[in-house]
Parts: structure tokens; sequence; C-alpha cells
């Protein structure tokens, strides 16, 4: 898959404790991001932050090191990010969706045809 120019860029942060059917949320948004088809998922774990309710949460202090910002990022062509929204609807996301205009300058999977 090759994704060029104009595309979409879908962001949502969780806690990392939140959770799924006993797994990680992200987990699950990534895997949902997988079967859907979309061009990519990323998941990054912050060692700092705050949310809705101004707790800090840090790596630095062990009992403020839990419920720490996740992001899941997916990039893709806007109408398969949208497309893809539908699919977060029953999940228990209580943070933070954004979607952004992106321009995409270098994508290219790798290929699976080589061994």
């Amino acid at each position: 898959m090759r994704l060029h120019g104009r595309a979409l860029r879908l962001t949502i942060i969780v806690d990392d404790t939140d959770t799924w059917h006993h797994k990680p949320l992200f987990t699950e948004i990534v895997h949902r991001a997988h079967a859907f088809g979309l061009a990519g998922a990323t998941v990054f774990r912050g060692s700092e932050g705050f949310g809705e309710t101004s707790v800090v949460h840090t790596t630095r202090l062990l009992s403020m090191a839990d419920d720490l910002p996740t992001a899941v990022v997916i990039v893709d062509e806007e109408d398969r990010v949208r497309a893809f929204m539908s699919q977060l609807e029953e999940l228990p996301i209580s943070g933070l969706i954004t979607l952004e205009e992106v321009e995409v300058v270098h994508y290219k999977g790798r290929d699976t045809t080589a061994s």
C-alpha cells in the first residue's frame, strides 16, 4: 500500500490502564484498525500528563505512575479514517479524540513478497 499527499491523522488518547474485555483499550483500537485495513497505527506511551481531572500522572512518582497517557495515532486517506471511526463507538473511550489534516511525504510498506 502506498499513501501520498493529503491524509487524515486520527489521534486517540486514553489511559494506559483503560481496558476492553480484559485487554488494554489501546490494543483493541490497534487491532480494529488492522482488521479494517488501515495503513497503520502506532501507540505512544506518555511519561507524564494530565487531563480532565487536572491530576498530573508521571513515571517519576511511583504513586502516580498509573493512568499514564497513551496515544494511538492512525494516518490514512480521509474517507477511510472517517469510516473507521464507527468502529470506536462501542469502546469506552473517556479520553480525547482528534482529527487533523496532514500531508504524507513518504510512506512505503515493507515488501512482503521478498524473503
